[in-house]
């Protein structure tokens, strides 16, 4: 199973901007300045659940789940991170990875269907991904957490 055939759907596409690929994950910042939302999709065909990915797969997703969350913990310190693969709508298999503070304003209900997106202006899109790929970059590099 390679990632050379990979596409990702087109509602994932439409919605996120592409912050950097993982050895299994693309990481996808979510279109919402409400808020931090990374979303990790592994680059197989026709995954639709966690359980679709071998053994081995199943674990560096974890491991790259980690890693996500250690990046929003350390750009945006959130009260606590949600992390979900639901897959209702968008089938593909992938996973949220959303910052939340106390008082955000879903909280403490999830985010989902709150209200509508603010969508992020270019020039903020833009300092947003290169954030997240900076610290990326240095938490893959950083001795194992």
């Amino acid at each position: 199973m390679s990632g050379t055939d990979f596409e990702l759907h087109p509602r994932l596409a439409a919605d996120t901007a592409t912050v950097c690929d993982l050895g299994l994950s693309r990481v996808l910042l979510m279109d919402d300045i409400t808020w931090p939302w990374l979303i990790l999709v592994p680059r197989r065909t026709s995954l639709r659940e966690l359980v679709d990915l071998p053994r081995p797969d199943r674990h560096r997703l974890d491991d790259e789940v980690a890693l996500a969350s250690h990046v929003l913990l350390s750009l945006y310190r959130p009260d606590k991170l949600n992390v979900a693969a639901l897959g209702n709508v968008v089938e593909q298999l992938h996973v949220h990875v959303i910052a939340r503070h106390v008082g955000d304003p879903a909280w403490p209900a999830p985010v989902w269907g709150r209200q509508p997106p603010r969508t992020h202006a270019p020039d903020l899109r833009a300092e947003r991904v290169k954030a997240l790929r900076s610290a990326f970059a240095a938490l893959a590099e950083a001795p194992s957490r």
